[in-house]
């Protein structure tokens, strides 16, 4: 293996996932159809990086999707300190679940968000693997 390139979640409102995600930096890099024309899969990026963030929606599905218990987050570092990023994402009606902690001593404040489906996105101050140097 050489790299992993992005993460899929199956959401059910375009338009609300697309807000979501959109005020935390992604933009859409491209969309086609998929699965013998049954679903849209929408590939999403933060600037400068390429396509992470995969969303498909399946046609007609109307039932919330069982996110289960396996799944955990998906994680992203805010750029403007953990106050600002929280502030700005205020005014689109995002609200972290409690305030921002750190997880352990000396760690990055982090706090999390959900998206329209009920998908936990970790926001951290800075990525703790920077701590373990590079692998190599």
């Amino acid at each position: 293996m050489q790299e992993l390139i992005h993460t899929m979640i199956r959401v059910l409102d375009e338009e609300r996932s697309l807000a979501f995600y959109g005020a935390l930096g992604f933009g859409e890099i491209g969309r086609s159809r998929v699965g013998g024309d049954t679903a849209t899969v929408i590939f999403l990026g933060l600037p400068g990086d390429g396509g992470r963030l995969e969303l498909t929606l399946n046609d007609g599905r109307t039932e919330p999707y069982e996110i289960g218990e396996g799944y955990g987050h998906i994680a992203l570092t805010v750029s403007d300190g953990m106050d600002a990023e929280l502030a700005r994402l205020a005014e689109h009606g995002i609200e972290p679940e409690r305030p921002p902690y750190e997880a352990y001593p000396g760690g990055p404040r982090i706090c999390f968000v959900r998206d329209p489906d009920g998908y936990r996105v970790e926001l951290l101050e800075r990525n703790p693997v920077d701590a373990f140097g590079t692998a190599g």
